[in-house]
């Protein structure tokens, strides 16, 4: 029997380890396996989602308890200064955008901000690239922090003015969320700079 498995050969079968420990064959361009951790695999998204919404729900939270005990604590008080005059904890109600600019606006900017929200969560579903679902968390839970405000603070809903706090020399007074959105949008420009996609893949120009 030995023999004449000898004589006949072992069947060619597509995709099986080699006898020289050669790894499986994937189709070219094909997706990974279930289950993998490789780019592309269903694992691998899932992860990076579950990444962009802990970075989300981080950075929503931080801006929601800040904003709650600066309007307890600090609104109609006298700024508190933390590094002399270079940097200041001053309330005040901005019913523009990021770092008070167009307060004419206010819905305009809600329903950007809506929209905003809108296509991170529709880019999810294509999102394998870890440094993407942390700049993408960054502007999501920036959104929703200054989207909360306009929808639940006076003076009405979709008009409501964002609490800002943090009041540097020279400088716009802005909030965690502005700081949020801020650092997401720069990562997103060095992302974009070095051609790494949402999906994980790297384009040259």
């Amino acid at each position: 029997m030995a023999e004449a498995e000898r004589i006949i050969g072992t069947p060619d079968i597509p995709d099986a380890e080699g006898a020289d420990g050669a790894e499986p064959r994937q189709p070219a361009g094909g997706p990974a396996p279930e289950g993998s951790d490789e780019p592309g695999s269903a694992r691998s998204g899932k992860k990076k989602v579950l990444v962009l919404l802990g970075v989300a729900v981080l950075a929503y939270l931080l801006d929601l308890v800040s904003k709650m005990i600066v309007v307890a604590k600090l609104e109609h008080e006298e700024p508190i200064e933390i590094f002399g005059d270079w940097l200041k904890f001053d309330a005040i109600r901005n019913a523009g955008a990021a770092f008070g600019i167009g307060e004419a606006f206010t819905v305009i900017f809600t329903a950007i901000a809506a929209v905003v929200i809108v296509v991170i969560i529709r880019l999810a579903r294509k999102l394998y690239s870890l440094p993407w679902a942390i700049a993408l968390g960054l502007l999501l839970g920036g959104a929703l922090g200054n989207l909360t405000d306009r929808i639940f603070r006076a003076p009405g809903v979709f008009k409501g003015a964002v609490v800002d706090f943090i009041a540097p020399a020279h400088f716009a007074v802005f909030n965690l969320a502005d700081s949020a959105i801020v650092c997401g949008g720069i990562l997103i420009v060095i992302l974009s700079f070095k051609g790494l996609d949402p999906d994980g893949t790297v384009h040259k120009d």
